[in-house]
């Protein structure tokens, strides 16, 4: 008995290597991504300056086509993607700019009357309304998920790690 408990332990020692390996990956490629999304979100704010500001100047590009028809034509407006960049939340930014997962994660704290009342829904609740089932991968997906839109302005988040709907109507300032 003692062999098949030692090679039982060993099968252990080797999956427990095998699951640190794969949760360094992970945060490397969590790391990596986070900084490929700060240089898009910095990208696509600097292209919609610039053609602000070039609208506002009346710029024609070099084709003779004013700016502001370039943009409209050339640039449709923001396509819900799934994994996509969370906008800030912003004057005139309406809730159709987020990808479906997210808006459906604001929707629903929105509408939730804990949330509403202050006491506001917990990553495992929202999991649980969305049907998913409920595991901490899920739980976590959730989780992150409700905290870029927290940290983007669409959402509050208490320091229990509840997560109400912002305070009023109007756009955080400065964000």
């Amino acid at each position: 008995m003692a062999s098949v408990m030692g090679l039982m332990e060993r099968r252990e020692a080797v999956a427990r290597v095998r699951v640190e390996e794969l949760r360094s990956e992970a945060e490397r490629v969590l790391a990596e991504l986070a900084g490929a999304e700060a240089v898009l979100e910095r990208r696509v704010s600097a292209v919609a300056e610039l053609a602000e500001a070039l609208t506002e100047l009346g710029a024609e590009s070099v084709t003779g086509v004013p700016v502001a028809e370039q943009v409209t034509e050339d640039v449709p407006g923001p396509v819900p993607v799934a994994r996509s960049v969370v906008p800030r939340r912003a004057e005139g930014v309406e809730l159709s700019v987020l990808a479906p997962d997210y808006r459906r994660i604001v929707e629903l704290v929105e509408n939730e009357p804990a949330a509403a009342g202050g006491e506001g829904v917990s990553a495992k609740e929202i999991t649980s309304r969305f049907g998913l089932e409920l595991v901490p991968a899920k739980i976590e997906g959730v989780r992150s998920r409700a905290k870029r839109l927290a940290e983007r302005g669409w959402l509050e988040v208490s320091p229990a790690g509840r997560f109400t709907p912002r305070e009023s109507a109007a756009p955080p300032a400065g964000r």
